[in-house]
């Protein structure tokens, strides 16, 4: 049995859905259920004995560790967190408690939990933090890719709370021996992102008549990465990385945001034209740009493809057209995670 925490989000779900798609092994699914945490997205595991759902908060260490001693999982795999660089500009402090004090609560209970395993049961047990390239800061237009010893220059209340959880990881296999290994990963897409993320947004926008608002001139390059191939690149890591080791993962997809914006239009002329005929990048609208918003992030995923043998199975071509077929024959699950918050915070961060 694993125990995932943030198994109810965006890329914590994908984990889920996929590792009960290829394994009979059970997932006990930890999740608070902030705004970003949506059961609905784990619908089709109701009634699977393999998923045991328990919302809670990772910060809860007396619950955790119940959870730990209850159901003696061989490994603990970290997606807890806040994400989303905006709100953490508006509002850090729920940044700083669910990736910081959030990650090192779990993190002591699972120390106290590993230090009472027979010998063998301690040898296999594993502790998988997931985090994110943001924490290498940004990157001029002529640098290398981030590799895993890139310096960590964090420009976000958001990338800091993660670089800080990533610091937490790594002392606590340094200090105290726990097994841990650390996944910093790119921009992910797919299936059950939240419709505050770019691509989801833009989908979601242009069905509904709306401006596709791009910051500044939209030209931050970003390197996009499948959520199912992020999803396997953990499963591998899990079953064959070196702890205490740090494997970036990467999709090999730079690209600037309003190209990612255009391709989105571009598929939605295709699969769901206007009905006035018009292309839907007429929608695109720019729009002030965010404070301190990096230029570029690449990650270099060699590492991951030399020691451990694996690539992602999607082009950017193949996995957006995934997506956006996804959005177009999921309307009721788009409807439900449109809430009147979800609506107030678009139109407050992303007007004109």
């Amino acid at each position: 049995m694993i125990l995932v925490t943030g198994g109810a989000g965006f890329i914590g779900a994908n984990f889920v859905l996929d590792w009960l798609a290829l394994s009979d092994e059970p997932v006990v699914n930890v999740d608070k259920l902030t705004y970003a945490g949506n059961l609905e997205n784990l619908s089709s595991l109701q009634g699977d004995a393999r998923h045991v759902f328990v919302q809670a908060d990772i910060a809860d260490g007396t619950c955790i560790s119940q959870l730990l001693s209850q159901y003696r999982p061989r490994a603990v795999l970290n997606f807890a967190a806040e994400s989303h660089v905006d709100r953490s500009i508006h509002g850090p402090e729920d940044f700083i408690q669910t990736n910081i004090v959030g990650t090192f609560r779990l993190l002591e209970a699972v120390r106290a939990h590993w230090g009472t395993l027979p010998a063998p049961e301690k040898h296999a047990f594993r502790f998988l933090h997931v985090s994110t390239d943001e924490v290498y800061g940004s990157l001029a237009a002529d640098e290398p890719a981030f590799t895993e010893t890139h310096r960590y220059e964090p420009n976000s209340p958001y990338s800091a709370s993660k670089a800080a959880s990533d610091h937490l990881v790594r002392a606590y296999h340094h200090t105290y021996g726990l097994p841990v290994l650390t996944t910093n990963c790119s921009n992910n897409y797919g299936p059950y992102h939240f419709p505050e993320k770019l691509i989801p947004l833009m989908i979601v926008n242009a069905l509904a008549g709306k401006p596709l608002p791009v910051y500044g001139d939209g030209m931050q390059v970003r390197d996009w990465l499948y959520v199912k191939d992020h999803c396997s690149a953990i499963r591998r890591v899990l079953q064959a990385g070196q702890t205490g080791e740090v494997y970036n993962i990467g999709g090999f997809n730079e690209k600037p945001n309003i190209q990612i914006v255009r391709s989105v239009c571009v598929l939605l002329d295709e699969l769901q034209p206007r009905q006035d005929g018009q292309p839907y990048s007429v929608q695109i609208s720019y729009v002030s740009d965010r404070p301190g918003h990096d230029r570029r992030y690449a990650i270099d995923a060699r590492k991951l493809e030399q020691q451990l043998g694996w690539r992602p199975a999607e082009t950017f071509e193949s996995g957006i057209r995934k997506t956006v077929q996804w959005y177009l024959e999921h309307p009721d699950w788009v409807a439900h995670v449109q809430s009147g918050a979800y609506r107030e915070w678009v139109q407050k961060h992303y007007a004109p």
